[in-house]
């Protein structure tokens, strides 16, 4: 069952509220570290970040999710580095998962990140999930990366056809992830 959603961009006011979304959006969460809130701030507060792309899923005048693209590079020795996007983290308040906040959240940041110029996403996240809204694993388009992960959960997305035509190399996250990298 979907809900009624309005999307918006996120507002410095919003801040505190996102905080609180995001960590319980995750604290259940298998596969996390628990710190994902911490890296919205972290990342707000960086040069890869991109307020444009920080989004909110609101139902009435409730936040009910937050989603959040920035900029990363995939360097290739010898080629110029091809600057893309992320996509981390994607939060929706547990009473509201599985009805459709997540995806237009997706969708929304797609569209808004096309309208920007940008023609393709990396993310980390559920083999199961991201699929559906065109996410294929990586190394499909010759992009990997130092993290130590399954090949399915390291996943990219062409937002226009040929998005990462002549791309290849290992992307390489911005420090606020806190992941060890070069």
């Amino acid at each position: 069952m979907t809900v009624d959603v309005m999307i918006r961009q996120e507002q410095a006011k919003d801040c505190e509220e996102v905080y609180e979304l995001v960590a319980a959006a995750f604290a259940q969460a298998e596969h996390s570290d628990h710190d994902e809130q911490e890296l919205v701030v972290r990342l707000r507060r960086s040069a890869p970040f991109v307020p444009e792309l920080s989004l909110l899923a609101m139902v009435e005048e409730k936040i009910v999710g937050h989603i959040m693209f920035t900029r990363v590079v995939i360097r290739q020795e010898g080629q110029v580095p091809h600057e893309t996007l992320t996509l981390a983290p994607l939060a929706v308040l547990p009473e509201y998962q599985g009805k459709g906040v997540g995806g237009r959240l997706i969708e929304a940041g797609h569209r808004a990140a096309r309208e920007m110029g940008f023609k393709s996403v990396l993310l980390v996240g559920h083999p199961t999930y991201y699929p559906r809204f065109g996410y294929l694993p990586a190394e499909r388009f010759g992009i990997t990366t130092k993290l130590e992960l399954p090949p399915d959960v390291f996943m990219a997305c062409e937002l226009v056809k040929g998005g990462f035509d002549g791309v290849t190399g290992r992307m390489v996250l911005a420090p606020e992830f806190n992941l060890e990298q070069d």
